[in-house]
């Protein structure tokens, strides 16, 4: 089958990628082989592919083909996750835009539109992911709304339950107006925003004085409870013992004393709203204080906002500041920065909220997890270790974590009500089980399923995705099942550093829980995709390249090599679109390199030249070299040097020397022994080279030769390790300075390649000449003259103390090369005398850094050696 002048991306990538599924090379069951399992960060259900997947997946990608190319069982679990506040706020707009109120539909009706939405658009990003050669087990496709996903989720609720770790409580919370859910910490992401300090005038109960409070949120004064001062601040001794007005509301509020409150922050007297403040939560229970809500769930003012109630929290500030300046109590107004806390999905300001909501106690759970990282016999790695750090403070101040959330899509908190008490409620599995719990409780056995009603929030959506790795091999519900045996522990996770906790952390957490063990190795922490002015990528700002169109324009393969050559472990990647073009032409160039070889017409009758046995014999030991320092970059999950190091090698090395090396003359065939081994030795290359580039190495394997679907790439062997010739390696580098010498001239002289040459040499180094026939070949000599004294009327060149001699052939300008050789002369000595001027100056000489005065004496004997050579070169054309 011949093979095509060009690489047509598109119709290779289907035809593969249909090829691969077809025999099932992605699919792994348990057998004696040593499992190699990654499994994937689960994007969000209705999520399309963006370039941090693109990142992400194309490393794990990497990871798992050479898994399999190692002889391992590589298993590569792939999911979606139901993100319930992105998801529900998608539904939730899709409803709107059809006219229907998402509260006027009944849980199970909602639920419906739901799961409509998520099996026409879910998924989504799962068939993009093939496009990028993603070798995902597909038959393991899971959903973290599953049915058998839910189950284990609800199995772990009632568990850690019944260990007294979770529990129902009264807190202040974060709440997300937009989505109408409380957040965990973890969920809210504190930006600064230019704001405004209102200093607000409250009337003294009794008398016409004032005292005044600087607030950042005018619109709540309508739920002060008290006006707290520092018992030690003169300024307001005055003020002990009496009471405030509230503005507008006119409510008498007592003046409280706390040394809580900074003498040197605004006023020194501080407004205390217990229901929209922590801080002030905690003053307001020491004190006894009256909690007064003022909003409803989306942030507007309910029936304490007075005149205001219905309105937007924002709209109130602006119009109560107004009020508050027609009354006179308006002090000042001065500009503030404030850092707000903000949805990290939906971006719109939280309120702290008191709310009843579920908890899990985190303070032993985490003990082990904190172990596995950071102990002295740590299980679990993260690249890069740096991150160690940010582990240990988040882990080190967690704080219990909310669970609830006041949504509907999600798994629905397993606890039952049997009464109208906040503890008239037991937690089971199933309704049946909780009618059995609620009897024993009560000794009412007339209760039925009709009596109980279960909670109406749902569990946070990590509260699923924490138990991954081991609910999709079915570890919670059956834990001695054949395939958790196997794959668990799974080996590397890979995921972005901005879910380290999250995710990262509470898998680890859940791994100790419910299995004792760590959950994988090794956690790979991929940089955030920048562009090249260093800005996140992000739809809002518009600098974010459609994935499929780059996949388009620069094939898979291209795509996928220049997001790692733009990819330094754990930093960010400076993405550009220029490196999917090297990537791209990086894969035109093995193309070529293989076309070039599938022309040559091959003899069973000629012998092997000297020069093409050397040759192949110094490109295994590279190749060697080369497989040493790609497994080491691969064990520190460098896989930019790992693909730089494969780059080199076939793009230098292979095409660059080694194809030159061997090429017979023009029209001549080549011996079957070369060529053999140069298909080889190509093989090779294509192995160690298809993680990267999976369809084009495919695609020219099955050219190279007919192969069974049992001789396909993706399930050939990887590279056996062979004994490397360190001293051929260096002899070929010196060789290669002499032939780079020999090519220089020609150039400079405009000596015609097909010329042959004349070429003497004193070898004063007394290397070797094992590549002499390279060095004739590559160079086009007539032969290799060894000579002691310098050969008259020739050009010359050095490498190392060698002198090299080409006899001048045809008409040179002998003025001109002399004024030009002449030039370079008087250039060279006068650099000389610079640094000579250095190293004689004894002050830079003690005070310069080793290296400096090193590099300095370096300049000086390259500078004398190449006066020497061109000493020599003007003296035999003079």
């Amino acid at each position: 089958m011949s093979i095509p002048s060009k690489y047509d991306a598109q119709q290779v990538e289907n035809k593969w990628y249909d090829y691969w599924m077809k025999h099932n090379y992605f699919h792994s069951t348990p057998d004696e082989r040593e499992p190699y399992t990654i499994v994937i960060p689960p994007p969000n259900v209705t999520g399309v592919l963006h370039m941090g997947h693109m990142l992400n997946n194309t490393i794990q990608d990497v990871l798992i083909r050479r898994a399999r190319l190692q002889g391992k069982n590589a298993c590569w679990v792939p999911g979606t996750d139901h993100a319930s506040i992105a998801t529900e706020a998608k539904v939730v707009a899709k409803l709107k835009a059809q006219g229907i109120d998402k509260n006027d539909l009944t849980r199970d009706e909602f639920l419906k539109h739901a799961w409509d939405w998520t099996h026409e658009y879910g998924g989504v990003i799962l068939e993009q992911l093939k496009k990028l050669g993603c070798s995902c087990d597909w038959d393991r496709t899971k959903f973290t709304m599953d049915d058998d996903m839910s189950e284990a989720v609800i199995k772990v609720f009632v568990d850690l339950y019944n260990k007294g770790l979770i529990y129902r409580g009264y807190r202040m919370v974060n709440w997300d107006p937009e989505a109408k859910t409380t957040l965990s910490d973890e969920e809210v992401e504190y930006v600064d925003k230019q704001g405004k300090l209102y200093h607000i005038k409250y009337q003294i109960e009794g008398s016409d004085e004032t005292l005044t409070i600087a607030t950042t949120r005018p619109e709540t004064i309508l739920g002060d409870s008290a006006i707290c001062i520092n018992p030690e601040d003169e300024r307001h001794f005055n003020l002990k013992g009496k009471k405030a007005i509230v503005p507008i509301c006119n409510r008498i509020i007592p003046i409280i004393e706390d040394d809580y409150v900074d003498v040197e922050f605004g006023t020194g007297c501080l407004k205390v709203t217990p229901a929209h403040d922590e801080n002030d939560k905690v003053l307001g229970d020491k004190h006894n204080l009256e909690v007064i809500d003022i909003f409803n769930e989306d942030a507007s003012l309910n029936s304490y906002g007075l005149h205001y109630e219905g309105k937007d929290r924002f709209e109130v500030r602006k119009e109560i500041v107004k009020e508050l300046e027609s009354l006179g109590l308006i002090e000042k107004i001065e500009d503030h920065n404030n850092r707000v806390g903000i949805s990290e999905r939906t971006k719109a300001i939280i309120e702290p909220r008191l709310s009843d909501q579920w908890f899990l106690k985190m303070e032993e759970l985490v003990k082990p997890a904190i172990e596995a990282v950071l102990g002295e016999n740590a299980d679990i790695k993260l690249f890069p270790k740096k991150f160690e750090n940010t582990y240990r403070h988040w882990m080190e101040n967690i704080r219990d974590w909310n669970i609830s959330r006041q949504l509907l899509w999600g798994q629905q908190i397993p606890a039952f009500y049997y009464g109208d008490g906040k503890e008239d409620f037991v937690v089971a599995e199933t309704i049946e089980e909780a009618v059995k719990l609620a009897h024993e409780k009560t000794n009412n056995q007339q209760l039925t399923i009709n009596d109980l009603r279960q909670e109406t929030d749902a569990l946070d959506t990590w509260f699923s995705s924490w138990l991954w790795p081991m609910s999709v091999f079915d570890g919670i519900r059956n834990p001695e099942n054949e395939e958790i045996k196997y794959y668990y522990p799974t080996n590397d996770l890979v995921t972005g550093p901005d879910i380290l906790f999250f995710w990262v952390a509470r898998m680890i957490i859940a791994g100790y829980e419910y299995k004792d063990e760590k959950p994988f190795q090794n956690v790979y922490l991929t940089g955030l995709v920048r562009d090249k002015q260093r800005r996140k990528m992000s739809k809002s700002l518009g600098n974010s390249p459609d994935a499929l169109k780059l996949i388009e324009e620069y094939s898979a393969d291209g795509v996928r090599v220049g997001l790692l050559l733009s990819s330094a472990a754990g930093n960010d990647l400076l993405f550009d679109e220029s490196l999917c073009q090297q990537g791209k032409g990086f894969g035109n160039k093995i193309w070529n390199a293989y076309r070039l070889v599938d022309g040559w017409e091959v003899s069973e009758s000629i012998e092997q030249p000297e020069a093409s046995k050397i040759a192949i014999e110094w490109y295994e030991s590279k190749f060697q070299k080369a497989l040493i320092e790609i497994e080491d970059h691969f064990s520190k999950y460098r896989l930019s040097d790992a693909l730089m190091a494969i780059y080199k090698l076939i793009y230098d090395d292979f095409c660059g020397w080694l194809l030159e090396m061997v090429k017979p003359a023009y029209q001549q065939p080549i011996d079957a022994k070369t060529y053999n081994a140069i298909i080889s030795v190509f093989e090779d290359n294509l192995k160690i080279v298809h993680s990267f580039m999976p369809f084009l190495t495919e695609d020219l394997w099955h050219y190279i030769k007919d192969r069974t679907p049992e001789d396909a790439l993706i399930v050939a062997s990887w590279p056996t390790a062979k004994p490397i010739n360190e001293t051929l390696i260096s002899e070929f580098d010196f060789a290669s300075e002499v032939i780079s010498g020999i090519r220089t001239i020609r150039k400079e002289k405009n000596i015609a390649f097909k010329d042959a040459i004349g070429f003497s040499v004193i070898n004063n180094e007394k290397s070797s000449t094992t590549f002499d026939a390279i060095i004739q070949k590559m160079g086009n000599l007539e032969a290799i003259e060894y000579v002691d004294e310098a050969v008259e009327g020739a050009l010359t060149f050095r490498v190392k103390s060698n002198e090299y001699f080409v006899p001048m052939v045809g008409a040179i300008d002998i003025e001109a090369e002399i004024k030009k050789l002449t030039e370079e002369l008087n250039y060279t000595e006068g650099f000389l005398k610079s640094v000579q001027k250095k190293l004689s100056n004894e002050r830079f000489v003690n005070n310069a850094p080793e290296q400096v005065v090193a590099s300095e004496k370096k300049k000086e004997a390259d500078a004398l050696a190449k006066i020497d050579t061109l000493k020599a070169s003007l003296a035999t054309l003079k």
